[in-house]
């Protein structure tokens, strides 16, 4: 750890002129007294690093000393410093390792390109996670982790999406995927590919047995694989349904992964038509969410199927009583 503290302050000192020791301790998560013991160990071993004492002063190196590491062009420091998901190093607790990753860049830069990566790094913010999902389960990827590094077999306590039974697999994980901020275990479970989201995970045990993946196939593959069943999968009840303009924006972020087409937003009026194709007819309650704003135009049966849920509701309100209700999905994850 000393080692790892002696490069990140050289690296530091690199990139600034002159820094406090209460603020280098401070970035370096240590005592001012351990900085200083830091520096005369830099000192000792030839690094020209010196302290001044006062108002202005601090640690510094003489001018023009610095590590020689360079090749990277402007736009390709810019690239590195623009984090596309900052909460997957946080799940796999590299938070800590990136900091220090980042400075060991930023003091290897060309001084030309420096300016340009710190203001990356100001200027531009991705945030994975989609509008409105309300909070999220806590997710312990310690176990998922090491057993995808260590090729080890799990054994898990899963619930599938609508019921709140847990069932325990054995599995054979690829790897860990984040997709919109969700965690996924991708994993054969005998000999097939299947998808097991981190936060309806349980319980996860190593299982002293090797792993048994099948031949040839990477994790890109088994999630290629797995992304495609999922939206490509057969949609059975196809419904075309009025949406007033005023709510289609909203409309459109919810429903659109499932529109048949693409809508004509251009016709006149009040109403824009647009179908929409589900896995199984329940699914279209979603449509109840918007009120007398959508409206089910045809198929029949799917008018009826809205009539028979929105009638749900009215008696569930009227009289108190809990109406008989199909499932709304299908349940595969």
């Amino acid at each position: 750890m000393k080692s790892d503290r002696l490069l990140s302050i050289l690296l530091i000192l690199q990139t600034r002129e002159r820094i406090p020791a209460a603020e280098l301790a401070a970035e370096l998560e240590v005592s001012a007294r351990t900085i200083y013991r830091d520096i005369e160990a830099l000192s000792a071993s030839g690094v020209p690093v010196y302290a001044e004492r006062g108002r202005h002063g601090g640690i510094a190196l003489l001018p023009g000393y610095r590590t020689d590491m360079t090749g990277l062009t402007t736009d390709e420091a810019r690239a590195l410093f623009v984090l596309a998901a900052q909460g997957a190093h946080a799940a796999l607790g590299l938070d800590s390792a990136l900091g220090s990753a980042l400075r060991k860049v930023m003091a290897a830069l060309p001084a030309p390109h420096r300016p340009a990566a710190e203001l990356t790094s100001r200027r531009i913010l991705i945030d994975p996670g989609r509008w409105l999902t309300g909070p999220r389960s806590e997710v312990d990827l310690d176990v998922l982790h090491t057993a995808v590094f260590a090729d080890q077999r799990l054994r898990i306590r899963y619930r599938h999406g609508g019921s709140p039974e847990q069932h325990t697999y054995t599995v054979d994980p690829y790897g860990l995927v984040s997709k919109a901020g969700v965690w996924y275990l991708v994993a054969d479970r005998q000999r097939r590919p299947a998808l097991f989201r981190a936060d309806r995970i349980g319980a996860a045990q190593l299982v002293e047995a090797p792993v048994r993946r099948r031949p040839g196939v990477e994790l890109a593959d088994a999630w290629e694989a797995l992304r495609r069943r999922v939206e490509e999968r057969p949609r059975a009840a196809e419904v075309t349904v009025r949406v007033h303009r005023t709510r289609f924006d909203m409309f459109a972020r919810i429903v659109g992964p499932l529109f048949a087409d693409a809508p004509d937003t251009d016709v006149e009026g009040d109403w824009i038509t647009v179908r929409v194709a589900y896995s199984v007819l329940p699914a279209i309650s979603q449509l109840l969410q918007f009120g007398t704003s959508v409206e089910v135009l045809e198929p029949p049966e799917a008018r009826q199927e809205m009539a028979r849920r929105a009638a749900g509701v009215t008696a569930l309100y009227e009289t108190g009583e809990t109406p008989e209700v199909a499932p709304l999905y299908d349940g595969w994850d």
